[in-house]
């Protein structure tokens, strides 16, 4: 009686091409873990800081610590020197945010973005009770310039039309004597006729690193499995 068994037996080729890719897709997979546990902490790390007391405005913070740190500051609005940031939309409505130098009662500086309008209201004389005149608190939140984007278009400073905020552009633009590296986004209060309308601080921000590290195994065990069934070999044994 014959009968027959299978016995692996893996050849050069094949196992060259095989191993490294594995090897790849498991590193793959384990990378997306780690982003995991970083994404996490970063959100972790800004949901305190956004929920923490405001202080006083500092001077040269060191934004990897202190980055999206509720503020406080004083000053007034130079409103003849607002800048529109565009392309940015709330709730599916296209607008700008609008970027406006605060001198500061201390002495100096800083450039604040008040917040989002519609299209309709790009000009100060459409959102007049907004502008408001003489000194004001403002409590904020520290941003760093972000990191240009790869298919942004280029700002057009001779026009004022900004596509990414752009600090030393800007500073130059609104003709400040500053060289601070971080602007503030503003929170409250919300101005008269509610117009810029602050825009809120995303919490949620993307973590599906989860799903691609299971996709990485996933493909890496497929890829084992049709590894080892191409070189499962039938023998007759008697």
């Amino acid at each position: 009686m014959t009968q027959s068994r299978r016995s692996f037996r893996p050849t050069l080729g094949p196992t060259l091409l095989a191993m490294p890719a594995i090897v790849f897709m498991v590193g793959l997979g384990v990378w997306q873990v780690e982003r995991r546990a970083w994404k996490g902490d970063l959100i972790e790390t800004r949901r305190t800081r956004i929920a923490s007391p405001a202080v006083a405005l500092p001077a040269n913070p060191d934004l990897a610590k202190t980055e999206y740190r509720r503020v406080r500051l004083r000053g007034r609005f130079l409103h003849g020197r607002e800048m529109y940031l565009s392309g940015r939309s709330w709730r599916g409505r296209l607008g700008y945010h609008i970027i406006t130098p605060m001198a500061l009662s201390a002495g100096g500086a800083v450039l604040v973005n008040r917040g989002w309008v519609p299209l309709k209201l790009k000009l100060p004389a459409t959102r007049q009770a907004g502008q408001i005149t003489g000194e004001l608190t403002l409590i904020g939140y520290l941003r760093a310039e972000p990191a240009k984007g790869r298919f942004s278009p280029d700002n057009a400073p001779e026009k004022n039309f900004w596509f990414q905020i752009d600090l030393p552009a800007m500073t130059s633009h609104a003709k400040l004597q500053t060289t601070r590296t971080y602007y503030v986004q503003a929170a409250e209060p919300t101005p008269p006729g509610g117009w810029p309308k602050p825009v809120p601080i995303r919490l949620n921000l993307p973590n599906d690193h989860l799903k691609y590290a299971i996709t990485w195994f996933l493909l890496a065990a497929a890829f084992a499995a049709i590894y080892v069934i191409y070189h499962l070999r039938r023998e007759s044994a008697r």
